[in-house]
């Protein structure tokens, strides 16, 4: 009875320690990873060089917006959910409908005779004299009631109303400025271009300093994690002699004072996975070239500022 367990976690770890898991282990790992600002979730445009899909974000810092509240609970910016109210007049009645009971109970009934119409009269005589004054106080009432009450409700109204086009409502009732499209100049493909050859570079030192001079520290921390899988499996990955084979803009935005660019880049690199013990190659080949296909997304702070990698996405 215990042959078949045995075999059965003999081979989950043999699966454990042969399936490539970091077959691809390239800066990235061959997942996509990273941030996109407000289009993270959202998948760029296809190009020419990459026209089909790219593969949604596996590893992000970025939260999806949350789902609107349910039920009766307030949304950001929305006055409360008003509670029915009954009319003055309709209390009134009501009084007067349950003073009039009462005079008729006290009284022996509609038909017991003259006092006990007597009664009732001046129950009902008593209860529109109450009602009368609570109705005076009432409206002396709303005509004193500070002005920041009616301020307080218009800025209710205010924030009910629809965003702008392109904008974003906050729980404060202001806007977010919308994002915008930008130019990308002959510098920054180059930029993006030396970024590729400079990230493979300092992956292949295990140059973390090196990383975080042309990467976020998003990516920085992803490269971290993929380095430390590696260890694990006793392993290193080194690329080589990258070479940029063609590539083309997606899509550059500007939002929340950085600019972003998402490109398209086909490639073609020396990749392979060493054993740290022996230096025998596990996956990959030290001859052969390989070639990919990724979206690298880069922002910077301003035009003057070093774009940085902040997100690769594999195409699908």
């Amino acid at each position: 009875m215990r042959r078949p367990g045995l075999l059965v976690t003999a081979f989950a770890a043999l699966v454990m320690v042969l399936v490539p898991v970091l077959a691809d282990a390239k800066p990235g790992g061959g997942s996509s990873s990273g941030s996109r600002g407000s289009r993270t979730y959202s998948a760029p445009a296809p190009t020419q060089t990459a026209p089909n899909s790219a593969r949604p974000m596996e590893r992000t810092a970025t939260q999806p917006s949350g789902p609107q509240q349910a039920g009766g609970a307030a949304r950001p910016g929305m006055p409360p959910q008003a509670q029915p109210q009954r009319s003055f007049m309709g209390a009134l009645a009501g009084g007067l409908l349950m003073g009039g009971l009462i005079g008729m109970f006290l009284g022996g009934g509609l038909l017991g005779g003259a006092g006990g119409f007597a009664a009732m009269l001046g129950m009902l005589l008593q209860v529109a004299l109450i009602g009368g004054l609570i109705w005076f106080a009432f409206r002396l009432f709303r005509r004193r009631q500070p002005a920041s009450a009616m301020a307080g409700a218009s800025g209710y109204a205010r924030q009910m109303e629809p965003a702008p086009m392109g904008g974003a409502a906050t729980a404060g009732g202001a806007y977010t400025a919308p994002a915008r499209d930008i130019q990308v100049t002959p510098q920054d493909y180059q930029a993006f271009e030396q970024s590729l050859i400079e990230v493979n570079a300092a992956w292949s030192r295990r140059d973390l300093k090196g990383l975080r001079e042309f990467a976020t520290p998003e990516m920085v921390g992803y490269f971290a994690n993929d380095y430390r899988d590696l260890d694990a499996r006793g392993w290193r990955n080194e690329t080589r002699d990258v070479k940029l084979e063609g590539g083309d803009l997606s899509e550059a935005w500007h939002e929340d004072g950085q600019d972003y660019a998402t490109v398209a880049m086909r490639f073609s690199l020396l990749d392979a996975t060493f054993e740290q013990a022996s230096g025998k190659v596990v996956e990959g080949s030290t001859t052969e070239r390989q070639s990919s296909t990724e979206l690298w997304t880069f922002v910077r702070s301003g035009p003057e500022e070093r774009w940085l990698l902040s997100a690769i996405q594999q195409t699908a």
